[in-house]
C-alpha cells in the first residue's frame, strides 16, 4: 500500500522531530533527518496496521464526494 503524506519537521536541541500533517497524533524523532524519515514510516505503519490481522487483504476503493 502506498500513501503520500506530509511530514512537518524541525531540528530540536538534540534530535530532528517530526509529525504527520494528516495525522498529527503520529510524532517521532531521529538523530538524522534520514533516521527521522525511517522512524516516521515505521510509526505510521504501526498506527495504520495496529488492529489489522496478518492475513488481511487490500482492495482499492474509489469514492465520489
Amino acid at each position: 500500500m502506498q500513501a503520500k503524506l506530509n511530514m512537518i519537521y524541525w531540528k530540536g536541541e538534540k534530535f530532528w522531530v517530526g509529525k504527520l500533517f494528516e495525522h498529527p497524533e503520529i510524532m517521532t524523532q531521529g538523530e538524522t533527518l534520514e533516521e527521522l524519515e525511517a522512524n516516521m514510516r515505521e510509526a505510521y505503519a504501526m498506527i495504520a496496521m495496529e488492529d489489522v490481522p496478518a492475513d488481511h487483504q487490500i482492495k482499492e476503493l474509489g469514492l465520489t464526494v
